[in-house]
């Protein structure tokens, strides 16, 4: 026979409110984040749609809500915005990556990140319409957004283009010149691509590769 000291005491009516309470945040938290995530999934699809035109509105009917339920989740229109451009940010930051680090030389590799910064704006144009060119016009907070990828993406290359030419510190600045100029003008010449099509993304590849390992397959004189 079991001693009464080893007989299990009924937890208290007290502690048991008290575990609920402070779960409750947590579950509240858990249901936030799931109802932002499918907002943005809502607004992703809008986008992709309508590029440009797409509206706080659509993205609101999208996801059988309010437009203050949106607002309740990211603030503002900005916030929206912003989170959308992270999420395809950060996508075409790890296409950029992976393929500066591919095994192959200079020229090549040159092509490679060319090819998967044409390949993504291709797949998601109106995605990159509706991020680059109409949202910081509306939403004046993000007018940094296009200078932040630019940014992000030249950082990335001068760094590749000082490990490939083992370039000393000094000639960090020359690193950086070429990977923005490099990014200026596949950026630029991306947005012309995206709206006349007038050659095939290989083409436009072969193209861009041809002007740009011209200037930079030899290491700086200095």
């Amino acid at each position: 026979m079991s001693s009464p000291d080893a007989q299990s005491t009924p937890e208290p009516e007290s502690a048991r409110s008290e575990l609920a309470l402070s779960s409750a945040p947590a579950a509240r938290s858990g249901r936030s984040q799931e109802r932002r995530r499918s907002l943005l999934e809502a607004a992703d699809r809008v986008v992709r749609r309508s590029g440009p035109e797409a509206s706080m509105a659509a993205i609101a009917a999208e996801a059988g809500i309010s437009k203050p339920v949106v607002y309740r989740h990211f603030g503002d229109k900005g916030g929206l915005y912003r989170a959308l451009a992270d999420r395809h940010i950060e996508d075409l930051m790890g296409r950029l990556s992976t393929a500066l680090r591919q095994p192959a030389d200079r020229s090549e590799r040159t092509r490679l990140v060319i090819d998967a910064y044409l390949a993504a704006i291709e797949e998601e144009p109106q995605v990159y319409r509706f991020l680059l060119h109409r949202a910081p016009i509306e939403e004046p907070t993000l007018t940094g957004l296009v200078a932040e990828l630019t940014r992000r993406v030249a950082e990335a290359l001068s760094a590749g283009i000082a490990g490939e030419l083992d370039l000393p510190p000094s000639a960090r600045p020359t690193a950086l010149a070429w990977a923005y100029g490099m990014v200026g003008a596949v950026q630029a010449a991306g947005d012309w691509w995206l709206q006349t099509r007038e050659v095939p993304r290989e083409r436009l590849v072969d193209d861009l590769c041809e002007l740009l390992t011209r200037g930079w397959v030899d290491p700086p004189r200095h």
